[in-house]
């Protein structure tokens, strides 16, 4: 699968270093939207999200954001995406991050601990994460058709 170089407008926000924000930049990516208000929404959203029973507080995005919470699939579902889930508990792993493996489009792709890029069969992200097209894929975020 190509790779291309992109920080999702990152480093045009003013941030600098490395930090565990590859769903705000993603999502800016897919989306077009600018970092920064990316950036200051899911943040938001881990400030005030209800913290369960072994669960971690978090401050901000770029300590991590969890995909799995209601207002997150709120928030992906009023930007027009749907989620499609590409792997079931038990089923083993059926979709690689390959370009033949995902449809083209616009998608925000859900991998084991990451979560990537991907426009018309191309990774946009800070680095590879395909593992040479073994990375397995657990779902994706699609832009709905109108």
């Amino acid at each position: 699968m190509k790779f291309k170089y992109n920080d999702g407008g990152r480093a045009a926000a003013g941030y600098k270093g490395k930090t565990g924000d590859c769903v705000t930049r993603s999502l800016a990516i897919v989306t077009g939207l600018p970092y920064q208000g990316v950036y200051d929404f899911l943040s938001n959203g881990c400030r005030t999200q209800r913290i369960t029973r072994g669960g971690r507080y978090k401050s901000s995005a770029s300590n991590g954001v969890n995909t799995k919470r209601k207002w997150f699939r709120d928030y992906m579902e009023a930007l027009g995406f749907q989620f499609v889930a590409t792997m079931r508990i038990g089923s083993g792993c059926k979709t690689h991050l390959r370009s033949e493996e995902l449809p083209k489009g616009r998608l925000l792709v859900s991998c084991s601990k990451h979560y990537t890029a991907v426009i018309d069969g191309v990774i946009h992200d800070t680095h590879d994460p395909s593992r040479d097209g073994t990375r397995c894929v657990y779902g994706y975020w699609v832009k709905k058709e109108s």
